[in-house]
């Protein structure tokens, strides 16, 4: 074992006794954002801290409804379902606020001992922020999530066949003093219950739409803003099931409600601190890195929509007029485009990534936009004209409509493969490619009502 880490497990054996820590809490994510775990006593995790522990690799062979997957080459009956080594990442200690003397760790995934399991998020993140600082970059990240609240419970929904839902207040409300303090005991302890977990929310209101709120997460460097990204959704259902309330991050839950966003802002530093995206003698104050940066971001987003728009429901939201991009766009404080460019001080000069949505894998989203703009940088790719005005009718390569065309474009594109790996675009192929089959294959509430009696 290495001395720093026993020195690492040593002050974590002090902060555990200080804070009274009886059990712990291990969990790592799956290609869908899903957080997978369970929890250890402290004998057992002091062994885990020490030597790493095994951890079953069917959530990587699974959807999300824990149905398997029949195309899957990285684990399946082919190969038994072993274990995986998982090492305990001790960077990302947390206390649990809600579940009080519960310890919290985020697990790493390895095929063998010191070689990360390709297929993992959070490993293909650490490989992209690896390669920003071997370019001399440190990149730092904030997300945005807008979603739903409900007074519902998981049993209710189902009971309901996900209609006649009760919001937690009714009414277009955008920004309002009034409905956040009418339910204030639900606002401040999700506020403060978050920063307790370290995940410090700068900005939370109302959005526009029932019951429907938007949250902006302060902004880190990349491993530790994708963690909190990450997090954030798994907590936020936590707090709110205590005061029996539901969130959905779906991207589109209702045909007749707005979408919910999940937006990425982006900047680029030195390894030492310093900013690297303003440059106010430059056009628009964009630093060549940054209009490099756009240009590669812009170039992939066609070929890398299916990873920032994971699901078929998100297809939902990206239709014209509905604050999604439909094409690879940017512009300047525009917000109809898919990239924003945001000027202002050196440290808050960013661009933020638009089109993508709550129901996105931060790790995923995060690596391959980032990855993008890297790849644009490094071949110094020429800025496009930008997009003044009404994004939809920008003359610009339309984003794929649907999964299916996404899956498809991602499945041609070299640029991506080379950029994340052959072996986690093949195995993030083959997880939508399922997707797009369960879909296709499921009879939807709506040919019922337009077919069953009149056809």
């Amino acid at each position: 074992m290495e001395k720093t880490r026993a020195t690492q497990i040593e002050a974590l054996r002090e902060q555990f006794q200080k804070h009274g820590v009886r059990k712990v809490k291990l969990g790592g994510f799956d290609v869908d954002g899903v957080l997978r775990g369970k929890y250890l006593s402290l004998e057992k995790f002091w062994g885990a801290a020490e030597g790493g522990l095994g951890f079953c690799d069917v959530i990587f062979g699974w959807d999300l409804g824990d149905q398997l997957y029949d195309n899957a080459t990285v684990t399946g009956w082919h190969t038994g379902y072993p274990d995986v080594r998982a090492t305990v990442d001790l960077a990302t200690f947390r206390m649990i606020p809600w579940e009080p003397g519960t310890a919290a760790f985020l697990l790493d995934f390895e095929a063998e001992p010191g070689k990360p399991l390709a297929v993992s998020p959070r490993q293909l993140l650490k490989r992209v922020e690896d390669k920003a600082r071997s370019m001399g970059f440190l990149v730092k990240v904030a997300s945005e999530y807008e979603f739903f609240l409900f007074r519902e419970t998981p049993e209710s929904v189902r009971a309901k066949g996900y209609a006649n839902l009760s919001p937690l207040s009714p009414g277009m409300f955008g920004y309002s003093w009034l409905r956040a303090s009418e339910n204030a005991s639900l606002v401040h302890d999700l506020q403060d219950s978050l920063a307790a977990f370290d995940i410090e929310v700068e900005g939370f209101h109302t959005e526009t739409g029932p019951g429907v709120y938007e949250a902006a997460i302060r902004y880190d460097q990349m491993l530790r803003g994708a963690d909190k990204a990450a997090l954030f959704k798994t907590a936020v259902k936590e707090i709110c099931a205590r005061h029996a309330v539901m969130p959905t991050f779906m991207a589109k839950w209702s045909k007749e409600l707005p979408g919910c966003s999940g937006h990425l802002h982006q900047s680029l530093w030195t390894l030492d601190g310093h900013p690297l995206f303003l440059d106010a003698r430059a056009y628009k104050g964009m630093s060549k890195l940054l209009q490099h940066y756009v240009a590669g971001q812009v170039a992939l987003m066609p070929a890398m929509t299916a990873l920032i728009a994971p699901t078929v429901n998100s297809y939902k939201r990206m239709v014209r007029g509905a604050w999604s991009p439909t094409m690879a766009t940017w512009g300047v404080e525009n917000r109809t485009t898919a990239l924003r460019v945001i000027p202002g001080s050196p440290a808050s000069t960013r661009v933020e990534y638009r089109f993508a949505a709550a129901d996105m894998n931060p790790y995923i989203a995060i690596a391959a936009s980032v990855a993008a703009g890297l790849h644009g940088v490094q071949h110094e790719l020429p800025l496009p004209p930008e997009t003044v005005g009404n994004g939809y009718d920008a003359k610009a390569e339309p984003l794929p409509p649907t999964l299916r065309a996404a899956t498809e474009a991602l499945s041609r594109s070299k640029e991506t493969r080379e950029l994340l790996g052959e072996a986690f675009v093949d195995h993030y192929v083959r997880t939508r490619d399922w997707e797009c089959r369960q879909f296709e294959s499921a009879v939807t509430r709506w040919e019922l009502e337009r077919y069953f009696e009149i056809i």
